[in-house]
């Protein structure tokens, strides 16, 4: 990811935010913020000092404008889709922040199996087990339960996800805030697809997630450590993206989450995330690190 000079980046900004607050003027009072923002994650900057978002909504706007800020400023490309963040209890519980919550994706975030991504490539990266599914009809809009979510969808994929927690010491962080920051999307690395098949999604929530990492075992999950079924999280989402006026498309791809808790990138080490019990399996996907 390339790091743009200190000295252009309030003019970009402006630039951007001026653009953008023709399209969401219900949030221009919080430019400020999606400022503050750009440049921390731009930077690769602890963020700090940030001002409270008074609801989710106001957050959503913030990060519906951070969003075009990274597309057009940052060189990430177009959004491709969308993560789910904190959908498992013991992630909500440490955080105090019960719902799930959800950013966007954008094109050059998805790096493919194997690649080796340079250290730092945010202001506090970790590394987490994750799940990546493609979808292949509108229909998807309308899935009230995992099996019909399933019928909607083209492939699956095995996904090492590489989020920026982005907060410096100080930094209060809640829902408002994670919502604000795009729940942190900044790398994340997929495998090789599985087409997904009733049985695929019927093996899911008993499949076991194992990631090896410096020192050995890092993680084993059940499938079910998200939201009991990891296709659950695309009916939370389905649901949340209503609330905001947004539906899926064909084409968007979804990280379901976690399976368990973030790991450190360690400069020369290498993560890989094996997904066992799957018919066509086991899946699996790794990633390097280098220092600059």
């Amino acid at each position: 990811m390339r790091r743009l000079p200190l000295l252009l980046l309030p003019l970009l900004l402006s630039l951007a935010l001026a653009g953008a607050a023709r399209a969401a003027a219900d949030c221009a009072d919080y430019y400020d913020r999606v400022k503050q923002i750009g440049e921390a994650q731009l930077q690769y900057q602890p963020l700090v000092g940030l001002q409270p978002i008074p609801d989710l909504a106001t957050a959503a706007c913030v990060r519906d404008v951070l969003v075009r800020v990274l597309e057009q400023q940052g060189g990430l490309g177009r959004p491709v889709g969308y993560k789910v963040g904190l959908p498992s209890k013991a992630l909500q519980e440490r955080l105090n922040i019960p719902p799930p919550v959800w950013g966007v994706l954008l094109a050059a975030m998805l790096l493919p199996d194997g690649a080796e991504v340079r250290l730092p490539y945010a202001a506090r990266g970790i590394v987490e087990a994750d799940l990546l599914v493609t979808v292949a009809s509108e229909a998807i809009n309308a899935a009230t339960t995992p099996e019909e979510v399933a019928r909607s969808l083209a492939d699956l994929k095995p996904f090492i996800e590489l989020p920026d927690l982005m907060t410096g010491e100080g930094q209060a962080l809640d829902a408002t805030v994670i919502t604000a920051i795009n729940v942190g999307a900044r790398l994340g690395v997929q495998g090789a697809a599985l087409p997904m098949t009733p049985e695929l999604a019927a093996a899911l929530p008993a499949m076991t997630v194992r990631m090896t990492g410096p020192g050995g075992q890092l993680l084993e999950a059940p499938g079910a450590a998200v939201l009991g079924h990891p296709l659950n999280a695309v009916i939370w989402l389905v649901a949340a993206l209503k609330a905001e006026g947004k539906a899926l498309r064909p084409g968007d791809v979804i990280s379901l989450g976690s399976f368990g808790p973030p790991q450190q990138p360690v400069p020369g080490a290498t993560f890989s995330v094996t997904y066992e019990g799957l018919p066509g399996g086991p899946l699996k996907v790794r990633v390097s690190f280098a220092t600059e």
